[in-house]
């Protein structure tokens, strides 16, 4: 029988979701996030959503999550692009690990504070392990992709050029926009965890809007709505 995560909180859990996902989608401050559910008559405090984003974010970001892994992996992994951005944290220069598919979706973000061998081998164990081994894996010219990808045995699969990783370039807008928001970040535990979140949340609205017709657009978006809402049942 699976616990209520919700069951000590007076706050409706409806509204903690709601609080989760305009903190978490948007690029907004917790006391933005105060002020727009001030003005649909919800009087909280802006500490209150951090606890929220806090406690729920990655419950949340683990139903999403399981909900599209287990989709992805039944289906063949045709290419994957890799990249990592540079992330200071307390003024030392981190290193944020990401994996895109052909799709322009965040499969898996890593934080390590360097950008060697072992690194990459652990960032690439983690993402195959979730999501299997891609048939063609694009990226750039760091020496440790390769490095790793002979240990795994799939160098042979791996690209690089001028401008095949752009679809991993243009997924990092999104976080970039959020560090902002969120004026950076003081340990790699709380952007370990957040990117994870984030991630998640992104992909699933994330609908490419620029391809798509209204219609078809307009009818992802209310499906990505209800499917967010059926997770407070699941």
């Amino acid at each position: 029988m699976n616990r209520n995560p919700f069951r000590y909180f007076k706050t409706s859990p409806e509204i903690i979701q709601l609080g989760v996902m305009m903190y978490v989608r948007f690029p907004l401050s917790l006391r933005n996030v105060e002020d727009l559910l001030h003005e649909r008559g919800i009087d909280i405090c802006h500490e209150s959503v951090r606890f929220w984003v806090d406690r729920f974010g990655t419950y949340f970001a683990h139903q999403i999550r399981k909900r599209r892994s287990e989709s992805m992996r039944r289906s063949p992994q045709w290419q994957w692009h890799l990249d990592e951005v540079f992330v200071k944290i307390r003024g030392q220069r981190h290193y944020l690990w990401r994996a895109v598919d052909h799709e322009g979706e965040v499969l898996e973000s890593y934080v390590t504070k360097k950008r060697d061998k072992a690194a990459a081998l652990k960032f690439l164990k983690k993402a195959m392990k979730r999501y299997g081994n891609p048939h063609v894996v694009v990226t750039d010219r760091c020496p440790s992709y390769r490095a790793a990808m002979k240990v795994i045995g799939n160098e042979a699969r791996q690209e690089t050029g001028r401008h095949l990783n752009n679809r991993a370039e243009n997924s990092h807008l999104p976080f970039r926009r959020r560090e902002r928001a969120m004026s950076r970040f003081r340990r790699m535990r709380s952007l370990q965890k957040f990117v994870s979140i984030h991630s998640s949340v992104h992909n699933h609205f994330n609908h490419q809007r620029n391809i798509n017709r209204r219609a078809r657009f307009k009818t992802m978006r209310d499906a990505a709505l209800r499917e967010w809402r059926d997770l407070l049942v699941a």
